[in-house]
């Protein structure tokens, strides 16, 4: 067996591997760790100094990173009609913008496509699209369209054009389009009123917006809210006193009126005579608010309380109330008209034929001119028109519509006794179509005169008014006039089956300069039921063209179809067919009265 022989290491191999075994340097080893412990603690120190010592720099340059001041805005507040139905709301849109600096920055033109589909969503030409943005590079902001809808502003998000932002805006809709126009009115882009009701309510359907400070991320969410800055105030809803029942009944019907005659405008007003709310108030010819492209300024006003007009025989019941709650004539103070003409301080007073010998109430019914002068002739001018303005002539009637206008009573020092004639038969003085149909509300309330209100009145607080007539004279004058809409007066087209109805007609020359041309006004203002009343309503046609321009053919028609359907959608209920009521002669002897 060969035995292996294991070879001892030597001295030298010791020697070698002892010299191949690296040497420590000290020194080094102190200088790195010293300068790992400098840095070390420079760190710390500067990090005690920023966060204990002198923090407030710091935190100044992250809030000027991070801290934003959000303005909170509130959607205006919604107007309604009576019974909670919409007539005025915002809706959510979208504002397209800019920021041309960052479209720069970001290539957002490298991709016309983009830029040809924003062009045609938005409905202008690309060219002239592109030019706005990059007309000021260093711009940060410019608006591209305002007031979107939801699926256009869904569309431009998806087409992510870099600088081209949606900003949350809202935008005015209202249901009721053109039936209520002139009433509500509009509000610019930036939601601000600037016509009819949105105007006259704008601070009490805005509110304020709410001011806060918050702390945004890098994506610019908010991560944080910090503070209220200011406190919001939230919009208010508007109540109206007006029904949009009647109010759509009452638009169609004036409408149709003003287009069969060919007129130049036309208004109707309806009042509830028990609280003096406006149930509503109609013009023609109207607008849309929701396209306001094409918009005349003609279109936008309120005629029902802006246009004055001589109201003509309308007013005659005041001449006759007057001269009774005088004393001066009972209904059946017997007058002499003969013969059918009187001259009058070298004026002329004709009526239409000769009436001759006739009661107070049969010159009424018959709108003797004649007869409404030699009453007025009776009386001091002052008392007769002491008498128009306490049933709403010639002032304000308390609705507190911007444009109302208090139509025209004139003041004079002298007074020809032919000046004085004219005024008892509706010339020579204005009113509104407001003022008419309050008038007769008046008349319909025992005497009682209330504001109008164009605000819905809580339960059981109907205003308090003045009694401006006693409760008998107007219950005689409302048997007189019920005479009037009856067979045999000058107002048959005004009645309505199964409602007693009383009311006058109208007609007067447009004044021109230097007399009277050739132009009418068409009038009717009466109230139903004449036993109970109700409702009081004026019906003013302006300028109807052809042969047909007498209030009795041309308005009456309109106040027959309006009051017919009001009456029906109110269930009120129809008049009684006693033969004794509504009599000259119950009613004269009657001292019963109830006062609404």
């Amino acid at each position: 067996m060969t035995r292996r022989k294991i070879n001892k290491p030597s001295n030298k191999s010791k020697q070698a591997k002892q010299k191949l075994k690296p040497t420590p340097f000290l020194w080094r080893l102190r200088l790195v760790t010293f300068a790992i412990a400098l840095v070390f603690s420079g760190i710390v120190a500067r990090a005690a100094y920023i966060q204990v010592i002198a923090p407030d720099r710091l935190r100044h340059e992250s809030d000027l990173r991070t801290l934003r001041l959000e303005t909170r805005d509130v959607q205006r507040g919604m107007i309604t009609d009576r019974n909670g139905e919409m007539l005025a709301v915002s809706v959510p849109v979208q504002a397209v913008w800019a920021d041309p600096k960052r479209v720069f920055e970001g290539n957002g033109f490298d991709d016309p496509r983009r830029w040809r589909a924003l062009a045609d969503v938005l409905e202008v030409p690309e060219a002239e699209l592109v030019e706005r943005v990059k007309q000021d590079p260093k711009r940060r902001f410019l608006y591209l369209r305002r007031q979107v809808t939801p699926a256009v502003a869904e569309y431009i998000a998806k087409l992510r054009i870099p600088g081209v932002g949606l900003k949350p805006e809202s935008r005015r809709y209202y249901p009721a389009g053109e039936a209520t126009g002139q009433l509500i009115g509009l509000t610019n882009i930036d939601d601000k009123g600037i016509e009819g009701l949105e105007r006259n309510y704008d601070d009490w359907l805005t509110g304020s917006p709410e001011k806060v400070r918050v702390r945004k991320g890098l994506g610019g969410e908010v991560v944080e809210n910090l503070s209220v800055v200011a406190e919001g105030e939230h919009p208010n809803d508007l109540v109206l006193s007006l029904d949009m029942r009647l109010q759509s009944l009452a638009y169609r019907a004036l409408k149709k009126a003003t287009q069969y005659h060919m007129a130049t405008s036309g208004s109707l007003v309806i009042i509830d005579i028990p609280t003096g709310e406006i149930l509503a108030m109609a013009n023609t010819p109207s607008f849309n608010p929701n396209q306001r492209s094409g918009i005349q300024a003609y279109q936008m006003r309120n005629r029902a309380i802006t246009d004055a007009y001589e109201p003509g025989s309308v007013v005659k019941p005041l001449v006759v109330a007057a001269a009774m709650e005088k004393g001066l004539v009972t209904p059946d103070t017997v007058m002499d008209t003969s013969p059918g003409w009187m001259r009058v301080s070298g004026g002329l007073v004709r009526d239409t034929r000769n009436f001759g010998k006739q009661d107070v109430t049969h010159l009424l019914v018959k709108s003797s001119n004649i007869g409404m002068a030699k009453m007025a002739l009776q009386m001091e001018v002052d008392e007769l028109l002491a008498f128009y303005a306490d049933f709403g002539l010639g002032t304000y009637s308390g609705i507190n519509l911007d444009g109302e206008t208090t139509g025209n009573v004139p003041k004079r020092r002298r007074w020809s006794e032919h000046e004085r004639a004219t005024l008892a038969f509706g010339y020579g003085l204005t009113s509104t179509p407001l003022q008419l149909a309050r008038m007769y509300a008046i008349l319909g309330a025992n005497g009682v005169a209330r504001p109008a209100s164009i605000l819905k009145l809580r339960d059981g607080q109907v205003p308090e008014g003045e009694q401006v007539l006693s409760p008998k004279v107007a219950k005689q004058m409302l048997a007189i006039l019920t005479q009037v809409t009856e067979p045999g007066g000058t107002a048959t087209r005004a009645a309505i089956d199964g409602y007693k109805v009383a009311g006058k007609t109208g007609t007067s020359r447009k004044a021109v300069a230097g007399g009277y041309g050739e132009d009418y006004v068409s009038l009717f203002a009466g109230l139903a039921p004449s036993d109970n009343p109700r409702l009081a309503m004026a019906v003013v046609i302006n300028e109807p063209q052809g042969d047909a321009y007498y209030g009795g053919v041309v308005a009456a028609p309109v106040f027959s179809e309006v009051m017919a359907g009001a009456l029906q959608l109110l269930n009120v209920e129809p008049s009684q067919r006693s033969p004794e009521l509504g009599t000259l002669a119950s009613v004269w002897g009657s001292d019963n009265v109830v006062t609404r």
